[in-house]
């Protein structure tokens, strides 16, 4: 049970599950309105034309990220020549990268010696890429509140939401894991004739990661990661958006190395506040209560779980709309193209459009290691 709960497609099998309960009235918080998607698709479609006229898009990935005044910052670095040696230098950056990417909230800045000033998640890659360059990052079981308030130039003018949190996340990365390197070599060892499913990504990642996150669910003794209960459905709500960012990030430094990525596909949307926002924002996801939108709540609650699972759904129907808008086929446009093109920044102009911060529909209590 706990094997199958970490995995893409239990993810993808209980998000469903939950849209279809809401589509005959059966969550206690929220209601679907399908005929929504089409305007979802629209904004989603446009803006994919918008960031890239000519459709080449790439992977959503953290490697996006990396960039100040036009400048590729990864493409500068001092890293390995060697393909093998430079894959496993990517996942020293990008692992812990991206679990430093949950919300920085509305007031923070990174102000990057190329003379760029960053917000979100440009000034966390940014930053933690800097982070990576300067050999912090070597020993991460040594990383302390006080090193990521250094390096993300924490002030009481410049707050950082869950400082400590994420601190402790990469201290338990580097006790659990060691350096993110020895993954690659694990993801590499599971390739068969140099072709690597992407479900498999996330398979390694969950079982090397689990004992990292704090305070979570566990079965059997098997800690579950970003993996929730709700009342409406028994046994657990998998969703483990990190982890699959991480796995979409980890897809070209496997490259890189000659390994061949299948299955793109297999791994599913992201439940994170752009997405989900895109959705709450186009009135897709309607809150019965709509005081709900006042209140904080926190991410184990039946609201956000509801609302993250529904994200999912939403996204698979969402894909094949913006496809047919775009004239592109699945093979061509996989979902990891949709959600950067895309969805993702999508979410991220309605919500400058409705809100004078930029930030999410709802209030969310996090420790900085959900969103």
């Amino acid at each position: 049970m706990a094997k199958h709960l970490l995995s893409a497609a239990a993810v993808r099998a209980r998000a469903r599950e939950l849209l279809d309960l809401a589509l005959t009235d059966g969550l206690a918080e929220w209601r679907v309105e399908l005929a929504r998607l089409d305007a979802a698709a629209d904004l989603t479609a446009e803006t994919v034309r918008a960031n890239y006229p000519d459709l080449r898009v790439p992977f959503h990935a953290r490697w996006r990220h990396f960039t100040a005044n036009g400048r590729d910052l990864w493409a500068e670095a001092k890293k390995p020549s060697d393909p093998t040696d430079l894959g496993r230098a990517a996942f020293d950056l990008v692992i812990p990268s991206v679990l430093l990417d949950a919300g920085a909230g509305p007031a923070w800045r990174y102000r990057d010696a190329t003379g760029a000033e960053l917000a979100r998640s440009e000034g966390l890659g940014v930053a933690s890429l800097r982070m990576w360059e300067s050999g912090a990052l070597d020993d991460l079981s040594a990383v302390d509140a006080a090193a990521v308030a250094e390096a993300f130039q924490v002030s009481d003018d410049n707050p950082l939401v869950g400082v400590e949190g994420r601190a402790a996340l990469l201290r338990r990365l580097g006790e659990t894991v060691g350096r993110p390197a020895r993954l690659f070599d694990l993801m590499a060892g599971r390739a068969e004739a140099g072709k690597l499913p992407a479900p498999v990504i996330l398979e390694v990642l969950l079982a090397e990661l689990g004992p990292i996150w704090p305070g979570r669910l566990a079965l059997g003794g098997i800690p579950l990661g970003d993996c929730w209960r709700h009342p409406a459905v028994e046994g657990f709500v998998p969703i483990h958006k990190l982890s699959q960012w991480m796995s979409y990030s980890l897809i070209e430094p496997l490259q890189w190395a000659g390994i061949e990525v299948t299955d793109i596909d297999g791994l599913t949307g992201l439940a994170e506040y752009r997405n989900g926002g895109l959705f709450v924002d186009l009135g897709v996801l309607v809150l019965k209560d709509p005081a709900d939108l006042a209140r904080e709540h926190p991410v184990d609650g039946p609201l956000v779980v509801g609302w993250r699972a529904l994200t999912v759904a939403l996204l698979d129907r969402l894909a094949p709309l913006v496809r047919e808008r775009l004239g592109v086929s699945a093979e061509a446009f996989p979902l990891a193209r949709v959600l950067e093109g895309g969805s993702w920044a999508a979410g991220r102009r309605i919500a400058r459009e409705l809100r004078a911060d930029g930030g999410p529909p709802l209030k969310i209590l996090s420790d900085g290691t959900v969103f």
